[in-house]
């Protein structure tokens, strides 16, 4: 039996609880971001020490009383960010659109949805984000976009004409569509063009006909388009489904044997056969993204690794690129009914080998959720060890990870999937068509509910939880989704007073992350993992030029004594009031407890 001490605990927090760091030290300017590190040769950029935060409007604020959260409602809470520490916001889409599919179905770049407010409110949002030191990206969506847009209406209007060729219409085979592709949503990516024996393509739903980037003048239009929204103001954008714009040609070439009972083959198999995608990035690197020192963040799956460098490199299509390792295991062909719940041991392996592929070549995009997934501390942490202790566990890891960490809204408060009572209450249109698939497969209602529950992006799309009144504070009205029942225990308002809430903690690490004694080795230090072997533990090294910090985070109920590599310097980070050593040299870790050591 270890003699316990207890080891000093210090927070590195610029916070209304702990005043000690000066804004002037915490601050950093472009100028000292854009150097050259000839360490390591790479590029220092004004985005690497920020910290990123992705708003979905519809569910962030609700300020008409409609039931759709609006852009007067991020303005509103500016200040709620820039207190978290937020330096870079991501607004998913807010375009003119449908919504078949919750906006990137755009019926016109050009114009914000009157639902969202106007193009008044979006021009006042990125003039009071600029006032506080805060860059907004748009949600840029270019691999389609809404069939009710003015180019695929004059296409349908004339199949043959110019605007056709801004998509893909394609003759049939035999009275049959021209490959067996699945969309992304389900059945096939072929719908027919009325009148005609023509179809045309779409990926995702049907009203979201895909762009043809191999016409020039769709390229320009996009162009144009983009260059016009970065002389509003804007800082860049995160860019939606990119890697999908390069198709295997010719369509008919291209069929796959089938991976479902549909006789269908996943949209995604092409991907490793539609070779050029280069061409199009680049292009767009350089008529746009070049133009304007633009951040620009990808949607990337599939990059095979020798291209790697390509993307995200000093010279990349992109600034940086999403993890979606993590997101994506487990998932099965068969769909969501088939697919295995991640491990704490594969949530780790996942990690690290996405920092290993990437680390030398540029910077990641570090993410727990977004819009498109569910809760992360419900998907990442077994039900029955759900705790605040387990979320601030996941959140330390996050940050420590190197990249630019991101918050998905809720995210600071610990939002948790939705306990789904019927099909009914889901909105999603993928959610929808996996829980047909499951029941095609044989699983009750229940059990088909029960599976896509959890995977369901219904559950990073319930309303924002600001406080314990009527919908969580977020509309007077009536919200467009369920508003998750827990919100009267978890709510912005219960946190931001309470030192030890989940919402401190993530000032601390966002405070430590910028901390300019610390920034270096988080930022930049080499990432090495330790015990990596070792069942729910997650262990690693953040190595700077002039110090080494060790993060140890204990992914199960269980405590566990770890013998210290080197002698403990220091505490910066605990998730719990204390840490019990000896020495310095040995620590006993609590349940789901993490910390970060000056080793």
């Amino acid at each position: 039996m270890l003699s316990v001490t207890r080891l000093t605990f210090e927070v590195i927090a610029k916070s209304r609880y702990n005043k000690t760091i000066p804004d002037y030290m915490v601050s950093q300017t472009h100028h000292a971001q854009n150097e050259i590190e000839e360490e390591n040769c790479m590029q220092k950029k004004w985005w690497h020490g920020k910290v990123a935060y992705q708003i979905y409007p519809k569910s962030f604020l609700d300020t008409t009383g409609n039931g759709i959260g609006d852009l007067r409602g991020i303005i509103s809470k500016l200040d709620y960010l820039k207190e978290l520490g937020i330096d870079i916001i991501w607004i998913s889409p807010c375009y003119q659109s449908p919504l078949a599919d919750q906006g990137y179905d755009i019926s016109d770049y050009y114009k914000i949805d009157p639902r969202f407010g106007s193009m008044e409110d979006m021009d006042e949002l990125i003039a009071q984000a600029r006032k506080r030191d805060m860059h907004i990206l748009m949600d840029l969506v270019v691999n389609h976009c809404s069939d009710e847009h003015e180019w695929f209406q004059k296409a349908l209007q004339d199949p043959y004409g110019p605007y056709a060729d801004y998509f893909y219409f394609e003759k049939g085979v035999n009275g049959q569509p021209p490959n067996n592709w699945r969309s992304y949503f389900g059945g096939s990516v072929w719908e027919p063009v009325p009148g005609t024996d023509l179809y045309y393509l779409h990926a995702f739903h049907k009203k979201q006909p895909d762009l043809n980037w191999e016409n020039p003048a769709l390229r320009e239009e996009i162009y144009k388009m983009m260059c016009w929204w970065m002389d509003k103001g804007l800082s860049g954008f995160r860019i939606d489904a990119i890697i999908n714009i390069k198709k295997a040609l010719p369509f008919t070439d291209y069929n796959y044997p089938p991976d479902r009972d549909d006789g269908l083959a996943s949209v995604t198999t092409m991907l490793s056969d539609a070779v050029g995608i280069g061409e199009f990035l680049g292009e767009m690197r350089d008529r746009v993204f070049r133009k304007y020192d633009a951040f620009t963040v990808g949607e990337v799956f599939n990059v095979r690794e020798e291209e790697l460098a390509d993307f995200i490199g000093d010279d990349g299509y992109f600034s940086t690129m999403f993890d979606f390792r993590a997101a994506v295991w487990g998932g099965s062909p068969k769909g969501w009914y088939d697919s295995a719940h991640i491990t704490p041991q594969a949530y780790k392996s996942c990690c690290f080998g996405a920092q290993r592929l990437i680390n030398p070549v540029g910077f990641l995009s570090n993410i727990i959720e977004n819009h498109d997934e569910p809760r992360g501390v419900s998907r990442y942490i077994p039900a029955n060890d759900l705790s605040v202790h387990a979320k601030k566990l996941l959140a330390t890891v996050s940050f420590m990870l190197r990249g630019l960490p991101w918050i998905y809204q809720g995210q600071e408060l610990g939002m948790e999937n939705l306990p789904f009572t019927s099909i009914s209450e889901i909105d999603d249109i993928s959610t929808k068509d996996e829980y047909e698939v499951a029941r095609h497969n044989g699983l009750t209602e229940d059990e088909a509910l029960t599976c896509v529950s959890f995977y369901s992006r219904d559950n990073a799309r319930t309303p924002f939880q600001w406080d314990a009144t009527a919908n969580a504070g977020f509309t007077a009205g009536t919200p467009w989704l369920r508003v998750n029942p827990n919100y009267t225990a978890i709510n912005a308002k219960n946190q931001l007073y309470d030192k030890n809430s989940l919402f401190s903690f993530y000032q601390a690490l966002i405070s430590l992350r910028k901390h300019p004694e610390y920034m270096d080795t988080i930022v930049y230090g080499e990432l090495e993992p330790f015990m990596e072997e070792e069942e729910n533990l997650m262990a690693f090294f953040r190595r700077g030029q002039s110090q080494t910090l060790l993060v140890l985070a204990n992914f199960r109920k269980e405590p566990r004594t770890l013998v210290l590599p080197a002698p403990c310097k220091k505490v910066l980070i605990n998730n719990y009031d204390m840490l019990a050593g000896e020495n310095n040299t040995f620590v006993t870790l609590e349940d789901y407890q993490a910390v970060v050591l000056v080793v």
